[in-house]
């Protein structure tokens, strides 16, 4: 788990870590540089979570390196079974990570959403559903392994 107290918005204590595959850890059914090594290092401390309705089919295999849990969709376009998802898990003390518009649900919903703006693009739906904006999914997976920067963005 990380605890974060931010000023205003008082502590957050984030115990999963939800993520969506292509668009926002994966570009064209590939991981990008860096994940797994940063997911790995997350999962020391938090549990990790990859969610997809795998249109590549290249998920699983994709992610064998990744401590984590790889959850197939099945609903067609997937974002009320990963709003879902992240109820079950509980919401107040999971974060969220997506790019698309079947994302905006679960980063709404998640106690801190963080929309990525990879080499896909993000969806308007999610960027405006999110708490922060990362440039790309590296940067956002740094904010939880230097907490003092979500901090820094989110202090009220």
């Amino acid at each position: 788990m990380i605890t974060i107290n931010i000023p205003g918005k008082g502590e957050l204590i984030l115990k999963n870590v939800v993520l969506d595959f292509n668009g926002t850890i994966a570009l064209d059914g590939k991981i990008l540089p860096e994940i797994k090594e940063k997911l790995n290092e997350i999962s020391a401390v938090m549990d990790i979570y990859i969610l997809t309705a795998d249109t590549f089919g290249t998920c699983t295999s994709a992610c064998s390196n990744i401590t984590g849990k790889v959850k197939i969709l099945k609903e067609p376009l997937g974002s009320t079974e990963k709003l879902k998802f992240i109820q079950k898990l509980g919401a107040n003390k999971t974060i969220a990570f997506g790019n698309g518009t079947n994302d905006e649900m679960m980063l709404r919903e998640a106690i801190l959403g963080i929309a990525v703006l990879g080499p896909e693009g993000a969806s308007f739906n999610a960027l405006t559903a999110a708490d922060v904006i990362v440039t790309d999914i590296v940067r956002g997976l740094d904010l939880l392994l230097k907490p003092k920067r979500l901090l820094a963005t989110l202090r009220g």
